[in-house]
């Protein structure tokens, strides 16, 4: 929830543990008064001193750095106050409860950044690059938050809005002075209008899709029949001994998951039980489970022995996994049967012919994955995403579609001008322009306390 701003804030600001060094954070009105206390030197702006901090009974609590940042040139658009100390836990507290006790309260987490938001010194999307560009686990990721906090997407979203705001002033001149030397509403160049917007929100959203797979990282599910390849294929993704391989059946009862970072792309593997029939309640429970992972998978890979695959054991297969998630089938053990390394483009799945055991295809598999998941797309311009924005993007791409319809004989100008506004209204969501004190709440409280 969305609080005042008329309260001093004050937290650590590097994480918790024992390090060399450690930094507590301040912001509010009082923030001057709260530095003459601590100390009684007149700090120059932007410029490190270095001074004793005592407590009330004049106990030395450390010697630190104070550096003053006087608003409104100031990450938080307010007065802020530094402290850099020894970066000890029990340290760091002591100092935080001798500045807590001088006339400011904990700061909540990201209140910082939400206050930046506040006073314009950011806008939404930036304020959540900060959290993505600490939460980064790949370079890929890390690059594409500092875009975003650059204000590269902000530039692509006012781009779109200031193409809306035409649209909208070439509807209401035409609501307004209908008499003006002609009749005829100017459909073509409405519906040149709306295409250029349209076809620019279409190119954002397949960046933002692809800033989302920076941010959240990508979920493939290894499938199949059981002692058909899969965690034998998990250790080879991961490079590790991941999963137990045995030649027993069903030796995977459990979801087992790990990481991959596949040219900066994170990709969360999950290896499942071998899908069939069975009598064993463990097993059965271990096929349940298999069957939920394939349901929130973004792509399913599905390991077959090639010599048993057939059309109807690959349509079985098939069968298990939702229409509207993406398959790849993998046929393994093609050594086995003195087949050469392919792969084919059938119009609703791809096939690859493999040898995990030895390693004969493996190189179509990577290239495969790397395509998927757009990997060579994000060496540069991509900036990191979220679900809200691409779900801003979507209705205002519906908003601009009803639009257009509104275009046809007999064109309804006021119904086409409240379309553009709702699209209008979608985009300032994801900068923040016009958001509700729910929405703001949800995003700042994911921060970590200090920024």
């Amino acid at each position: 929830m969305i609080t005042g701003k008329s309260d001093t804030i004050a937290a650590i600001a590097t994480p918790r543990g024992n390090a060399g060094v450690g930094v507590i954070r301040l912001s509010g009105p009082a923030v001057r008064d709260i530095q003459r206390q601590l100390v009684a030197v007149q700090l120059e702006p932007r410029k490190a001193t270095l001074v004793k901090i005592f407590d009330q009974q004049q106990r030395l609590i450390d010697q630190v750095l104070l550096i003053f940042f006087p608003s409104p040139d100031s990450f938080t658009g307010e007065d802020i106050l530094e402290l850099q100390g020894h970066g000890g836990v029990v340290v760091m507290d002591m100092l935080l409860e001798h500045i807590l006790s001088l006339g400011c309260r904990q700061a909540r987490a990201g209140e910082f950044s939400e206050r930046a938001f506040l006073n314009g010194k950011i806008d939404l999307t930036q304020a959540e690059a900060i959290a993505d560009l600490i939460e980064g686990q790949t370079r890929s990721a890390v690059r594409g938050a500092m875009r975003s906090l650059q204000g590269d997407f902000s530039k692509e979203i006012h781009h779109l809005l200031e193409g809306l705001i035409h649209l909208r002033m070439l509807a209401e001149a035409c609501l307004d002075f209908p008499d003006e030397e002609t009749d005829e509403v100017p459909v073509k160049e409405f519906e040149q209008r709306l295409l250029s917007v349209r076809e620019k929100i279409k190119h954002l959203l397949d960046s933002a899709h692809n800033g989302s797979l920076l941010r959240d990282g990508f979920h493939l599910v290894l499938a199949g029949r059981p002692n058909a390849g899969k965690s034998s294929l998990l250790n080879v993704l991961t490079k590790n001994d991941t999963a137990i391989v045995n030649e027993q059946a069903g030796t995977t009862r459990d979801i087992i998951r790990d990481r991959i970072d596949l040219d900066g792309i994170v990709i969360d593997v999950s290896d499942t039980a071998g899908l069939r029939q069975t009598s064993d309640s463990i097993e059965t429970e271990g096929i349940r489970r298999a069957k939920n992972e394939l349901e929130n998978a973004d792509r399913v890979l599905l390991i077959i022995d090639e010599a048993d695959y057939s059309e109807a054991a690959r349509n079985e297969l098939l069968s298990y996994v939702e229409h509207n998630i993406p398959v790849t089938i993998i046929r393994n053990k093609i050594d086995l049967q003195s087949i050469e390394p392919e792969i084919k483009y059938r119009e609703q799945w791809v096939e690859i012919l493999i040898s995990i055991k030895s390693g004969a295809g493996l190189d179509l598999l990577y290239r495969h994955l790397k395509k998927i998941t757009s990997s060579e797309a994000l060496n540069e311009g991509i900036y990191t995403a979220r679900r809200r924005h691409i779900d801003a993007l979507q209705k205002a791409n519906i908003s601009l579609q009803n639009a257009a319809e509104h275009l046809s004989v007999p064109v309804e100008l006021e119904l086409l001008a409240e379309d553009c506004r709702l699209a209008q209204s979608s985009l300032n969501e994801i900068t923040g322009e016009f958001s509700s004190e729910d929405l703001l709440g949800r995003i700042f409280s994911s921060f970590c306390i200090g920024k």
